[in-house]
């Protein structure tokens, strides 16, 4: 069999490239239907068989695959999972698709009355404000304001991680619950500049105080394109 090239797509590396096309083949498949093996992989696409590892490793770790020692990997039954404290990372990942960030601001500075209130640290207090765009796949799909106490992440302005809530997790400080609030709106000019839409086009306004424990951890702002992204909840009586 030719092998197919799997270098790399803008950022992406080899192991994503070959788990984007796994995820793909096995998207209609009824669960326990046969995954591509590893050795099918790595002739496919010319790589080292740890390359593939990994890429399949992060679909099972999602629940797109399940292996079973002895008799190989298989798709798996489609996971039920109440609604928790997640991230758009975690979000993107269950709708299969890659989340980047673009950082278009990240300083520390004293909290305005609204944001201390939100918050519950005194006016002017430091607080990190951090504004990004986010990405899925490539392509725009939110706009985000995110206010944290300095005092709670110290040093994140200077190393910013990939995903904010895995962070916090790592700091032992992940939101353990949050107060959200969604409504429908029209994108202003700046929004619309950095969602690539047109200036009043339907966006999705979401704003969220998430605490850790008794203590707000974080307060955020953020503007969906109304045409890339749908409220999804899974929820438990």
């Amino acid at each position: 069999m030719a092998s197919v090239q799997a270098g790399t797509t803008g950022r992406s590396l080899k192991h994503v490239v070959i788990r984007e096309y796994v995820r793909g083949l096995v998207a209609d498949r009824a669960p326990g239907t046969v995954a591509p093996s590893e050795r099918d992989l790595v002739e496919r696409f010319g790589v080292a068989r740890m390359t593939v590892r990994q890429a399949l490793d992060a679909l099972v770790a999602e629940g797109v695959l399940e292996r079973f020692p002895g008799r190989g990997t298989f798709v798996a039954a489609p996971r039920r999972i109440p609604t928790g404290v997640a991230g758009l990372t975690e979000d993107l990942a269950l709708r299969g698709q890659v989340a980047e960030s673009r950082t278009l601001a990240a300083v520390l500075m004293p909290a305005a009355a609204a944001v201390a209130r939100a918050l519950k640290v005194d006016p002017g207090a430091s607080v990190l404000h951090w504004r990004r765009v986010r990405l899925a796949d490539g392509g725009p799909v939110c706009v985000s304001d995110a206010y944290l106490p300095e005092t709670l992440v110290p040093g994140l302005v200077d190393a910013l991680p990939a995903s904010l809530y895995d962070e916090l997790g790592a700091r032992q400080r992940r939101p353990t619950w949050a107060e959200d609030v969604v409504s429908a709106g029209t994108a202003t000019d700046d929004e619309a500049g950095f969602l690539g839409i047109e200036p009043g086009a339907v966006v999705l306004r979401h704003a969220r105080r998430a605490l850790w424990e008794e203590t707000v951890i974080e307060v955020s702002q953020t503007v969906f394109r109304g045409d890339r992204h749908s409220l999804w909840l899974q929820l438990r009586g």
